[in-house]
């Protein structure tokens, strides 16, 4: 068995060790050593990433007692080696996963509920509750979790024995077979954790709770700690600067500065709105309507436009009318209709013509298609003839 040196002391970075074995794998080598440092995946906390001598160790997994490093360059049996683990990574990773047993923590001991998932990722830490909690409960599990940080607690790590355990409460996922590790913060948690942590929870320094969605009859928290917790609050910070100086609003007043723009912008909207079935009105007017089928082309049109302008045509009398919205290069979006006419049979020949796809009701068709203006009017000026 390799002696875990991370039980004893999470916070040594470097150490030295003998190869035990090496055996390729695929394009690496599985390297067993008869000490580590490296943390195992394991207990929700992805496994360290660092070197050993010149070979980088971009993976540490454990089976059946044997830890085996995933390293790119092979080693001898017996050779001595120096390890390093990559610091910052792990540092990061034992912020977030000692707040998360302080949030875990007081939910248990507020509310009853389990943890029953967490998961330490690259970019957030979630934890799965099997209970409901409002947005002000959270907030104020926030600000508690943050009281212990300040308090700077010991994070303690306990190896009961058998009596020892069987007096204890404490939260645990599974059934642990063999000898228990207990993760303890006084007052607060006591878990049983394969994982390293913090010493002290001073050095968690922010716990952020900043999202949180329903999630199986539960809730489930989305939470950053300590340099990722700043991380986030530089670049919102920046964010609302951008936002304030583009709104030439103080920060602490973008929101409101946003809502009066808002407002402003759905007045815009409904004057554009107002403007464009006018303009749609001037136009209809300027169209002859008296063929059998009234065709018009408009690049500017979007939206409901084509199907107004229709509308507006069909009101002035035209037979059939046909709106194409596009251009040459990209293609046409159309809708006819008619009040007299059943115009499916005239969108079915638009459609085996210019690769179009649409159809509807006898008084009204739409689709789209691809075409030139001038194929398309010699189309419908043929098919005049069957109207």
């Amino acid at each position: 068995m390799t002696e875990k040196l991370y039980d004893k002391d999470s916070h040594i970075r470097e150490f030295d060790a003998v190869v035990l074995s090496c055996v390729p794998e695929k394009e690496s080598y599985k390297v067993v050593l008869n000490r580590t440092a490296f943390f195992p995946e394991g207990g929700g906390q992805y496994a360290d990433t660092g070197m050993l001598g010149d070979a980088y160790v971009s993976d540490v997994q454990e089976e059946k007692d044997i830890i085996w490093h995933m390293t790119d360059k092979p080693f001898e049996e017996g050779e001595k080696v120096h390890g390093k683990i990559d610091w910052e990574k792990r540092f990061e990773s034992m912020q977030q996963h000692t707040g998360e047993h302080i949030i875990s923590g007081l939910v248990h001991g507020r509310f009853g509920y389990n943890n029953v998932g967490f998961h330490l990722g690259a970019d957030y830490c979630t934890m799965d509750f099997d209970g409901p909690i409002t947005k002000e409960e959270l907030k104020e599990i926030e600000l508690e979790a943050n009281k212990i940080v300040y308090q700077n607690l010991d994070v303690e790590v306990l190896y009961p024995s058998e009596p020892e355990l069987a007096d204890m409460e404490y939260r645990s996922k599974i059934r642990i077979e063999g000898q228990v590790r207990l993760i303890r913060i006084p007052g607060v948690d006591m878990c049983a954790c394969c994982a390293p942590h913090v010493k002290k929870t001073g050095e968690i320094g922010n716990i952020r709770l900043v999202d949180m969605v329903n999630y199986k009859g539960g809730e489930r928290i989305f939470m950053l700690c300590g340099f990722r917790a700043l991380a986030d609050h530089r670049e919102k910070e920046k964010s609302a600067k951008a936002i304030s100086a583009l709104l030439c609003a103080k920060e602490g007043e973008i929101a409101e500065a946003v809502e009066h723009l808002k407002a402003e912008q759905l007045s815009l909207k409904g004057r554009v709105a107002e403007l464009e079935q006018r303009l749609l009105s001037y136009k209809a007017m300027e169209i002859d309507t008296s063929g059998k089928v009234t065709a018009v082309f408009d690049a500017e049109l979007s939206g409901n436009g084509p199907r107004e302008l229709m509308n507006q045509l069909l009101k002035r009398g035209a037979h059939v009318c046909a709106v194409f919205a596009g251009d040459d290069r990209e293609g046409y979006r159309y809708v006819i209709g008619s009040r007299m006419q059943d115009v499916r049979s005239l969108c079915k020949a638009l459609n085996e013509a210019f690769r179009g796809r649409g159809g509807g009701k006898p008084g009204m068709v739409q689709g789209s298609l691809k075409g030139t203006e001038e194929s398309i009017r010699a189309l419908l000026k043929k098919e005049e003839g069957q109207i």
